[in-house]
């Protein structure tokens, strides 16, 4: 009999990571703390599956490119389970902008380009069940694991863990334990104690999410793309709208921690709508006639960056443990890498396992693995966080001026990368290839070729370029909050004293 592996957490990291190594011919026993999903269909799901250990659970989810091309390429029956059970595929086509229609031709890569989109609950549903039926994998639900069993050393080994049921507490051993129980997890700090060095960094993200999910009025079709956005970021609030299965959609509000009665506020249904129906883009989805919400607005904080290093100068610093998902590296949540970062890492578990039979060889090669393929999409994320807090910071600070470099570098970016992108078929292809995680995130800015295209663009200046610009999402800050009946003003001492809060 091949190792007994056990997963604590049933989660998408969890579930993936039994995907990963039930072909392996290992023992896959999942321990879950929350209770297992219904019987019934997915609205059901929606409705009642209580998952204490998933905070995100009920707001917006996709899956990138990249996830979805591993499920097609090596689960072609959860794919075909997935789209009978209402999830959406939004090709590449349907991102085209009209200039873009002019000269397009399909190329066989845009296949590739495609997102998959339905509500978390029915994701995590059918994924569950397809988990469920991998014939050397076992999934344990109501079971809380309290701690590690761990053999104490120069370098700790992780040999079980100490779990918590109906029948009461038991020790459960294992040869492989895997910590795919989130960001709530506490196994890092177990392991620290026992004597493991396991540097982390990690930082707040600066936002709030507010998720908000409806369905479609009988016989209404969803909104046509238009001109107006249905995603966007105005700095003081970014949005999107997420097309969901079965005749549902969720939009989702994310709002800077800065802006504190905004963000206070949002979280009741009234405001929510009120502040959707003032977005172009998202005014026809929340119209009376076109939908009906289906839930309450969900508010999701605490939200940070996080990367965790069990090898530390190349030398693991724990055998026998492997963390996945979000207990290993973390992200904002608003762009949408989570799940795929939960099935790369799980993936990477399974090549390491599978080359090394040597613990610490094991250990090592996943960390080397992780970094290479997941740092770069990190640092770009945690980049991305910083920046915004920045600019939310700065817009809010009477008789605040951005420096030289940083309005240059805005230009550059609105006036030269974001017009060429919606200009040039190709560019966009690129673009979306990093933000799918398909190659390095910043490799398409690397290419001469890619560069050149977007100067020519950036010299041609805003009068001819008028047409690729993205029209406006919204009103200002101060309409916006006005039109919502709050007061645009804030305390500038606050602001102060959350910018030292970061510093």
């Amino acid at each position: 009999m091949g190792e007994r592996v056990l997963v604590v957490g049933a989660g998408m990291a969890g579930l993936w990571t039994a995907l990963a190594l039930a072909p392996t011919g290992r023992q896959i026993i999942l321990l879950e703390r929350d209770p297992p999903p219904p019987d019934g269909g997915t609205d059901e799901a929606f409705e009642s599956w209580a998952r204490r250990g998933v905070g995100h659970l009920r707001h917006s989810h996709a899956f990138l490119a990249r996830l979805r091309i591993l499920i097609r390429d090596q689960h072609p029956q959860l794919l075909a389970d997935l789209l009978a059970a209402g999830c959406r595929d939004l090709g590449f086509e349907g991102g085209l902008t009209e200039i873009h229609k002019r000269t397009y031709t399909p190329a066989p890569v845009d296949r590739d380009l495609a997102v998959m989109t339905s509500r978390r609950t029915t994701l995590e549903l059918i994924l569950r069940r397809y988990v469920a039926a991998q014939p050397n994998v076992t999934i344990r639900s109501n079971v809380f694991v309290k701690e590690l069993r761990i053999s104490p050393g120069a370098t700790p080994v992780v040999t079980g863990v100490v779990i918590e049921d109906a029948t009461g507490r038991q020790e459960l051993a294992a040869d492989l334990v895997v910590d795919a129980a989130g960001r709530g997890s506490s196994a890092a700090e177990q392991l620290r104690q026992a004597g493991a060095t396991i540097p982390e960094e990690a930082e707040d993200c600066g936002i709030l999410y507010f998720t908000r999910h409806y369905r479609l009025n009988p016989g209404i079709a969803e909104p046509e793309r238009g001109t107006a956005p249905q995603a966007g970021d105005l700095e003081y609030l970014k949005f999107g709208v997420f097309p969901g299965d079965n005749g549902c959609f969720s939009i989702t509000l994310c709002v800077p921690e800065l802006e504190e009665e905004l963000r206070k506020k949002i979280i009741d249904p009234v405001i929510f709508d009120a502040a959707c129906a003032r977005l172009p883009g998202l005014a026809p989805w929340v119209h009376p006639m076109t939908s009906t919400p289906i839930s309450r607005v969900f508010g999701m904080g605490n939200l940070q960056s996080r990367w965790r290093n069990l090898a530390p100068e190349g030398h693991g610093a724990v055998m026998g443990f492997f963390p996945v998902g979000d207990s290993l590296v973390r992200s904002n949540p608003l762009y949408g890498r989570g799940c795929s970062f939960a099935a790369v890492s799980a993936h990477l578990l399974r090549d390491a396992v599978q080359l090394f039979a040597d613990p610490a060889a094991r250990i090592e090669a996943y960390q080397r693995r992780i970094t290479v393929e997941l740092r770069p999409y990190y640092k770009t994320m945690r980049d991305a966080d910083r920046s915004a807090i920045r600019r939310a910071r700065q817009a809010l600070t009477p008789g605040s001026q951005p420096g030289l470099k940083t309005q240059l570098a805005k230009r550059f970016l609105e006036d030269g990368v974001a017009v060429a992108v919606r200009s040039d078929v190709d560019l966009f292809r690129d673009a979306l290839r990093g933000f799918h995680m398909l190659e390095d995130p910043q490799a398409w800015l690397r290419r001469p070729r890619n560069i050149a295209k977007i100067m020519v663009y950036w010299s041609r200046g805003r009068a001819r370029n008028a047409e690729a610009y993205s029209p406006k999402g919204g009103p200002a800050r101060d309409e916006m909050l006005l039109g919502l009946g709050l007061s645009p003003e804030l305390d500038p001492q606050r602001i102060l004293e959350l910018a030292a809060c970061r510093s």
